[in-house]
């Protein structure tokens, strides 16, 4: 057995708790890929990363997010974990290699963001797919404003609701959105975030996730490609889970910048 840098933190939120939680076990290059899944599966967090050596010159660090190659707050918690260990990135924008190639970072005082990867499917779902995410959110089709596929890489499919109110309301029946990863959003008027948004992924051994950065990139992409959503907002998530997360979108040129803060929440050690 070998001991291991270990934090646990909460993403895409400043105040513990009341994020996405996340494990990550750092300088993990001895471990196996087994002794990595027996880990993860004990965390029994949706998701624990390993911070690896990177295998190309452009990257800083590699990391292994056990269950996707690729997603948002692993992405973001894993960077803050890095550098709170004293990681020292190569340039102005810290290079991450993962499952998915490199992905850049962006760090400022306040928070960590990571540049939307592009979509791997895009455009309207069919009509009988439509009708059975309304059965399964207990709604009427006409209450869906709009429906898109936005898949960039868990195969995320999204609706937009009119209001905040009709969102948090929702009660899903989820043995009509078994093997769906479905991302709902609505408008929010009058809040300190533009827009509320859920993420329901029957199946996956947990039925709603607090805060999702895979899922508000490709919103984003989506939103501000369809004007639907200015260039820079706010997306609020975890409110109907009785979290506090805040992503914060910024389009910079041709780029999407997902952003987010991260807390430590357990600092030690673990032997594996």
């Amino acid at each position: 057995m070998a001991s291991f840098a270990f934090k646990q933190l909460d993403v895409f939120s400043s105040e513990p708790l009341k994020g996405n939680p996340l494990a990550v076990v750092l300088g993990a290059d001895g471990l196996s890929d087994e002794q990595m899944a027996a880990f993860a599966r004990w965390t029994n967090l949706s998701e624990t990363t390993f911070v690896l050596a990177p295998t190309t010159p452009e990257a800083d660090y590699r990391v292994r997010i056990f269950t996707l190659p690729f997603a948002g707050h692993p992405t973001l918690g894993t960077c803050h974990a890095w550098l709170e260990a004293g990681g020292q990135p190569k340039g102005d924008v810290i290079v991450q290699e993962c499952g998915v190639g490199l992905v850049r970072i962006r760090r400022n005082e306040a928070r960590l963001a990571f540049a939307a990867p592009p979509l791997r499917r895009s455009g309207e779902p069919d009509a009988a797919l439509v009708e059975r995410l309304a059965r399964g959110l207990g709604i009427a089709r006409n209450e869906i404003v709009a429906a898109q596929w936005v898949d960039n890489g868990p195969g995320w499919v999204a609706v937009m609701l009119r209001d905040r109110e009709q969102l948090l309301a929702l009660e899903p029946d989820y043995s009509h959105l078994k093997d769906i990863k479905l991302g709902v959003i609505a408008p929010w008027a009058g809040g300190d975030a533009q827009f509320e948004v859920r993420a329901l992924i029957a199946g996956v051994g947990m039925q709603e996730d607090p805060v999702t950065g895979s899922l508000n990139a490709s919103l984003a992409q989506w939103l501000i490609g369809s004007g639907r959503a200015p260039a820079h907002y706010v997306a609020s998530q975890g409110t109907a889970l009785g979290r506090k997360g805040r992503v914060y979108v910024d389009q910079i040129g041709e780029d999407i910048w997902i952003g987010g803060s991260a807390v430590t929440c357990i600092d030690g050690r673990v032997t594996l």
